[in-house]
Parts: C-alpha cells; sequence; structure tokens
C-alpha cells in the first residue's frame, strides 16, 4: 500500500455538541489523528464484524473484572456480539465475586502495603478486595463448586467455566451480575488461556492433596479453538491487552496451517488494544503486521487495528458504539456446537493427510 501521497480526508475542526451520540463521537475519533483515529477505526471494524455476521473472540488479558468490566462483555454476550472468549483464570474468578455478592472496593494507589496487609486488605493498583470476606469466601465457593465436577475425568477450560456458570446461576445471590453466568445461559465458550495460573486452578489443587485428580486436555482446547476458526465463514478478534489470551486466539491460523498442513490463513478481522511496546519482542506487544508472516491474519493491511490504549478507556467506548448501532444478533451458541466442529476437523485433516501421502507415494 501506497501511502506517499496527498490525498487524505481533510482534518476537520472539531466541534463538539451536547446532543452528540456515540456514532458522533466514533466518527470525530476516525477523522482525527494518532490513538483517537486508530479508535474510531476499530470500532468500524468491530461493527464491520458484526454486519459480516463473523465469529467474534474476545480476548481478555489481566484482571479487567475487578473494576467492573464483567457487565461490558456481559451486554456484549446478550446482544450476540461475542462468540466465544480467551481470558485469565484472574477475570473468571474475580468476575465470581459480583455474583455471590462479596465486596470489592475503589481504593487508592498511594498507600502503605504494609499497613494494607495488615487490615487484610488486597490490592490491585487502586481497586481493593478483602481478605477473608472476598477471597476467602470466593475460595470456599470455588472449591465446593469442583469437589466432585471434573474429578476423574478429561476436560476443558471451556467446560469447567460452563459448570461454574451453571452453578452460579443456580445458586448465587446475584447471577445476573456474571458475564460467566450469560455465557452458560448463550452457550458462549469461555476458555482460561493459563488455568494453572489462577486462583481458579489453587482451589482445584486444595482437593488434589485429597487424592482427586483433574485431566485437563489442554490439547484438545487449542484443537477446539482451531476448530471455530476452521469452521467459520468469518472470523475476528477483539483483543484487551496481550498475553497468553492474545497468542491462544491467533495461534489458530499456525495450528491449522503450520501444523495441521492447510492454507487457511488465519484472522480475517483482529482488533487490538494495547499499552506494550512492539520493539521488546514480546508478543503483547507484538503487531498485527508481524502476525501475518506467521498466519495468524488474512491480511496485514485491511480490517486489522492496533490501538495504543488503556483498555479500561477503549474498551468502553467500542461496546458502548456497536451496542448503539446493531440490533441484537441470533447466538451462535458455539459451545453447543464445539464437538461437531471438531469431528469435521478431525476428519477433513485425515483427508488431507491420505491425500499427501498419495502424493508422495507418486
Amino acid at each position: 500500500m501506497d501511502h506517499h501521497h496527498f490525498r487524505g480526508k481533510n482534518i476537520p475542526h472539531i466541534k463538539l455538541d451536547p446532543k452528540m451520540k456515540i456514532e458522533d463521537l466514533i466518527e470525530i475519533y476516525a477523522g482525527s489523528g494518532y490513538n483517537g483515529r486508530k479508535l474510531g477505526e476499530a470500532a468500524k471494524v468491530y461493527s464491520k464484524m458484526i454486519q459480516q455476521d463473523a465469529t467474534i473472540c474476545l480476548t481478555v488479558a489481566g484482571a479487567m473484572t475487578p473494576v467492573g468490566f464483567g457487565g461490558i462483555i456481559k451486554s456484549l454476550i446478550e446482544r450476540g456480539f461475542v462468540d466465544w472468549i480467551i481470558t485469565t483464570g484472574a477475570n473468571v474468578y474475580h468476575e465470581d465475586h459480583f455474583a455471590w455478592g462479596l465486596p470489592i472496593k475503589q481504593g487508592h494507589f498511594e498507600v502503605d502495603d504494609m499497613v494494607l496487609y495488615e487490615k487484610e486488605i488486597v490490592r490491585i493498583r487502586d481497586v481493593y478486595i478483602k481478605y477473608y470476606e472476598t477471597l476467602e469466601a470466593e475460595d470456599q465457593i470455588v472449591q465446593k463448586m469442583f469437589k466432585t465436577n471434573l474429578v476423574n475425568e478429561s476436560f476443558t477450560s471451556a467446560k469447567l467455566c460452563n459448570i461454574m456458570g451453571k452453578i452460579s446461576k443456580e445458586k448465587s445471590k446475584h447471577p445476573e451480575r456474571s458475564f460467566i453466568v450469560s455465557a452458560y445461559d448463550y452457550d458462549v465458550p469461555v476458555y482460561i488461556g493459563t488455568l494453572s495460573d489462577s486462583s481458579v486452578a489453587l482451589n482445584m489443587a486444595y482437593h488434589r492433596l485429597h487424592n482427586h485428580i483433574y485431566y485437563h486436555d489442554f490439547t484438545k482446547e487449542i484443537l477446539e479453538q482451531a476448530a471455530i476458526l476452521y469452521n467459520s465463514k468469518k472470523s475476528g478478534i477483539l483483543e484487551l491487552g496481550g498475553g497468553v489470551p492474545k497468542n491462544t486466539a491467533q495461534q489458530t491460523g499456525p495450528l491449522l496451517d503450520q501444523i495441521l498442513r492447510r492454507n487457511d490463513g488465519g484472522q480475517d478481522y483482529i482488533i487490538q488494544i494495547t499499552d506494550a511496546r512492539p520493539d521488546t519482542g514480546g508478543l503483547s506487544g507484538a503487531t498485527l503486521e508481524e502476525g501475518k508472516s506467521w498466519g495468524k491474519v488474512q491480511d496485514a493491511h485491511e480490517d486489522t487495528v492496533t490501538v495504543y490504549a488503556d483498555s479500561t478507556i477503549a474498551f468502553p467506548i467500542l461496546a458502548w458504539y456497536v451496542l448503539s448501532k446493531h440490533k441484537k444478533r441470533k447466538p451462535k451458541r458455539l459451545y453447543t456446537k464445539i464437538d461437531s466442529y471438531y469431528a469435521k476437523l478431525q476428519r477433513d485433516f485425515f483427508k488431507t493427510t491420505r491425500k499427501l501421502q498419495k502424493q508422495h507415494q507418486r
């Protein structure tokens, strides 16, 4: 693509109107420059995913739910604008606090953490969580959930989260305050990219000391994720931050093409919201253009947008825009289809393998 010309759109002299809507704000962003422009472009790509009925994956790094953002995810699930999720265990664990009515408070970051420790207050930046009233209480809840569930059987983290959603729906005080419950209701698979690196797993470890064995089938899990891409006519990702959730979603392309010898080409759309630098070699800051060299995305120039911003600022704007602009989509209910998707990928893999073997024999 050649941008070495002076034929771009005129930069408007921005005028704000008290009666403006979110659509107007997005147009202001898109018509400006820097990351404001990228945010406007990202909103339009998200809208395009919805218009073209793409299968949309939301990846959520870090701990977004302690600041209440699970409510935004819940709204997107219920409108059909998120079809599957890859997140950290922290986001699943802390989201459950809201469903069970466990306290989380606004705190402060200019504090003496020695004092907070003595007062049994746990801090995530400027968010406070009580050690016993919240964390210990949540630990007891999770331990009860998996005292018998999943013991001595093979499972994926999507099945684990589905069980959590079912139990929280049936037994918690406020099931309406959980995106995990909504994921259960709408059959949205929720995968935990690194299950062992989470308080969910720590509580399962308690039962392991009692010789309860859990067989987390992580290889089937990554094949299920690739099968979602494989069985989707159009597929996209909205990435909040980077880390393991980002790479887990993006590696679906290389798994299909590099490992399974296909030529599908990766995702059709990717939006990345990150504050990580691209020059350090870390995956969190890796550009989407670089991802094209791995086959993670179809096109390095179209329908890929990186916004260098704090997700707690950018995500509500993107969500507000599509919620205002689009009517509810019919849910894809991928959780109920995942076994058939997996089976189709497996059948086609062996067909391709046999075909390649015959070609080599010639």
